[in-house]
C-alpha cells in the first residue's frame, strides 16, 4: 500500500514538473514578491489592477528609454514590444488574474534570453506600482 502511494505521488510530481505547472504553483504559493524564471521569461504576480499594471509597464519602458514599438491590448492581456539597448527584442505581457491581481511576464531576446535585462525591466515596473 505504501509503495503504491509513493508511486502515485511521484507520478503526480513528475507530471506537474514536466508541464512546468509545479514551479508556477510553487512560486505563487511563496507570495507575489518572487519573480520566477521559466522558459526564458521572467514572471511575477503583482497585487495591482490590470489597468494600473499596464500603466506602470508603459511608464517603466519609457523611463528606461525603451521605445514601445507595438502595444496590443485585449480584455485580459496586453503585450508590449520593444527593443533593448543591445538590439534584442523585448516582449512584456500583462495578464489580468483577478480584479486586484495582475501577472507580468518579461522576455528579452528570442534565441538567448537575457535574464538580467528582464530583471531590470521587471524591477522598474515594480517601482512604478
Amino acid at each position: 500500500m505504501f509503495r503504491k502511494t509513493l508511486i502515485l505521488l511521484s507520478a503526480g510530481f513528475l507530471i506537474l514538473n514536466i508541464c512546468g505547472c509545479f514551479w508556477i504553483v510553487a512560486g505563487t504559493a511563496g507570495g507575489s514578491g518572487t519573480a520566477i524564471w521559466l522558459s526564458g521569461k521572467l514572471s511575477q504576480d503583482f497585487n495591482a489592477s490590470y489597468d494600473r499594471t499596464i500603466s506602470a509597464t508603459a511608464n517603466a519602458l519609457k523611463s528606461l528609454k525603451l521605445p514601445i514599438n507595438k502595444e496590443s491590448r485585449e480584455a485580459e492581456i496586453t503585450q508590449f514590444r520593444s527593443k533593448y539597448i543591445d538590439g534584442k527584442e523585448i516582449w512584456v505581457d500583462v495578464r489580468k488574474v483577478t480584479e486586484r491581481m495582475s501577472k507580468v511576464e518579461v522576455r528579452v531576446g528570442a534565441v538567448q534570453p537575457n535574464k538580467e535585462a528582464a530583471e531590470n525591466i521587471l524591477n522598474k515596473i515594480r517601482a512604478y506600482l
